[in-house]
């Protein structure tokens, strides 16, 4: 078995401060990294073994007879903590009495967020994983841009020999049947109508009514279904930036899903055409699946947006009140290009705007940067803005 990947995320550093919630999709690498961050020796509750699953189901108070020889200031793992919600009262005990700290991985944050779980008042800290990014694929030589926009970045799948056949096999076994797990979808066709819909429409603005009406199911459905996907991290909304005042904006909010390989597996892609607007729209949420991940693993506080005024002017990315983002799949970026840019330029919001484009040249004409996406992102991931 080849080694994984080296992750952004430090495990270890976290851990030293407090404990903490790890979420992520299922197959972003939440076992690979514990195995290859924490000792060893450091106690594994997996959750998802039967007989561990129904113990402590049945008792969790046996959590602390469990970890009998753990002390001091040792580390504990809960593997898919969601499972059995209740065990997070022992936990909030065992912080409190023993002083133990523990990492709380979870696929989903359903059970904990609407089954009034306790979510221990500040004792934990929430850390995120997402699939392989730019920057860890890059470091290790094994970064293809058009390889990535197709399969996507699920490490059994980017590095997979056959990541058609591994790709199809997540969907499949996961985000239909994982999601119809959660108790919330019973029936099978309508949420797989919507999931095929839901992928065509990545990056589009949420609209409830012609999504049922091509799910075949009512609005109100839509919402719920669109909430699972969420919680289920499948699935994320990105919100308006609606503080210009020039310009009127839009308060409606895009949905993207995690990963560039399973919205297309969803929407059954059979190929990208380089000179096609599937290409661009594939492009676009990959580079904000970077900027989401970033922001994560850096742990700031500024929010990743959008912003179109109802004149149809768009920014595709807002982060903070540092960068405004337009992304073009163009080899030839044109000032044309960065038109709207210069009109939220005018709002005096953002220190500075750029164009990620296919061009190689790197230029700045009007108060817009022109970056190649690769040198935009090597400079993200080194930090050479100061994200506010």
């Amino acid at each position: 078995m080849s080694r994984p990947l080296p992750r952004t995320l430090d495990l270890r550093a976290l851990l030293e401060k407090r404990s903490h919630f790890l979420f992520g999709a299922r197959a972003t690498g939440k076992s690979s990294l514990i195995r290859s961050q924490l000792d060893p020796s450091v106690p594994v509750i997996d959750l998802l073994r039967g007989d561990v699953f129904l113990r402590l189901s049945a008792n969790p108070s046996e959590l602390e007879g469990m970890l009998d020889a753990a002390s001091g200031q040792q580390v504990v793992v809960i593997d898919e903590v969601q499972k059995v919600p209740a065990l997070l009262d022992e936990v909030h005990r065992l912080i409190e009495q023993r002083h133990w700290r523990f990492l709380l991985t979870g696929s989903s944050a359903r059970k904990l967020k609407h089954g009034g779980a306790n979510l221990l008042a500040g004792r934990a800290r929430t850390a995120n994983l997402f699939p392989l990014t730019f920057h860890e694929l890059a470091n290790a030589g094994k970064f293809a841009l058009d390889h990535h926009l197709r399969w996507g970045g699920l490490p059994l799948v980017a590095l997979s020999d056959e990541p058609h056949e591994d790709l199809t096999a997540y969907v499949d076994t996961y985000v239909r049947e994982e999601v119809i797990a959660e108790g919330i979808i019973r029936k099978l066709p309508p949420f797989a109508r919507f999931l095929k819909t839901a992928a065509l429409a990545n990056g589009q603005l949420i609209n409830y009514t012609a999504l049922g009406s091509d799910a075949q199911v009512s609005p109100s459905t839509i919402r719920q279904y669109v909430s699972v996907l969420e919680d289920t991290l499948v699935a994320f909304q990105l919100e308006p930036f609606t503080e210009t005042t020039q310009r009127k904006a839009i308060s409606t909010a895009k949905l993207y899903f995690f990963d560039t390989g399973v919205t297309h597996a969803l929407a059954q892609t059979r190929a990208i055409d380089r000179n096609s607007n599937l290409y661009g729209a594939a492009f676009e949420q990959f580079i904000a699946i970077e900027l989401r991940a970033y922001l994560s693993y850096r742990r700031s506080d500024a929010a990743l947006r959008y912003w179109r005024s109802t004149h149809q002017q768009e920014v595709d990315f807002v982060v903070g009140r540092t960068l405004a983002i337009e992304v073009k799949a163009t080899t030839n970026a044109t000032d044309r290009d960065a038109r709207h840019l210069r009109a939220f330029q005018e709002e005096r919001l953002v220190e500075q705007a750029i164009v990620v484009s296919h061009d190689r040249i790197e230029r700045r004409a009007g108060g817009v940067i022109f970056l190649p996406w690769d040198v935009f992102l090597q400079r993200l991931w080194d930090d050479t803005w100061t994200i506010n």
